[in-house]
């Protein structure tokens, strides 16, 4: 597992108060198809899938991979957190570990986010204690924005890509000296 080496994977369930992180089922494959051609999700991330296309092309147990964790409440799933190494990002993220997430709507305004990337951050530092990781959302998209700083990360840069303006940010592991 070329992206979270030397990491066994999938790690076993990952518990918080509210939330389970767990690797993908074929069980999520309905949750992910409504998540990924969803406009609101995808209002920040280039537009959705067309729901055709994923319904063809989304495998038995989607998006399972490495770094890939299925957010759970009360059973169902309701988002996802991703944890992978930069490749495509701006030379200051290239390497370190790369945090993503998206949520269903219905989970929007909860705190789901906030306590699901709390979680993925905790096990990874016990995982891979001293790893940075890096953050990149709109600047347009203020809920992400104001997670990043609950999350401790602080701003690298900003840049346009993608026909938006981005912000790059970083958190540097509690086992290298910094804090979140």
């Amino acid at each position: 597992m070329a992206d979270l080496d030397p990491v066994a994977w999938p790690p076993a369930p990952i518990r918080t108060e509210r939330l389970v992180l767990r690797a993908p089922e074929a069980r999520d494959r309905d949750a992910f198809i409504e998540m990924l051609a969803s406009a609101d999700v995808h209002v920040y991330l280039g537009g959705p899938r067309p729901r055709e296309d994923l319904e063809r092309e989304l495998p038995e147990v989607p998006e399972s991979w490495p770094g890939s964790l299925v957010v759970e409440r009360g059973g169902l799933m309701v988002g996802q957190n991703l944890l992978r190494r930069a490749t495509e990002h701006r030379p200051a993220a290239l390497g370190k570990i790369d945090l993503g997430y998206l949520f269903l709507p219905r989970a929007w305004g909860l705190g789901y986010a906030g306590e699901a990337c709390r979680a993925a951050l905790d096990w990874l530092d016990q995982a891979l204690p001293g790893e940075t990781v890096v953050l990149a959302t709109q600047t347009a998209n203020a809920a992400s924005m104001r997670l990043a700083a609950r999350l401790g990360f602080t701003e690298l840069e900003r840049f346009h890509a993608w026909g938006a303006d981005q912000w790059l940010g970083e958190r540097v592991s509690p086992g290298r000296g910094g804090s979140c």
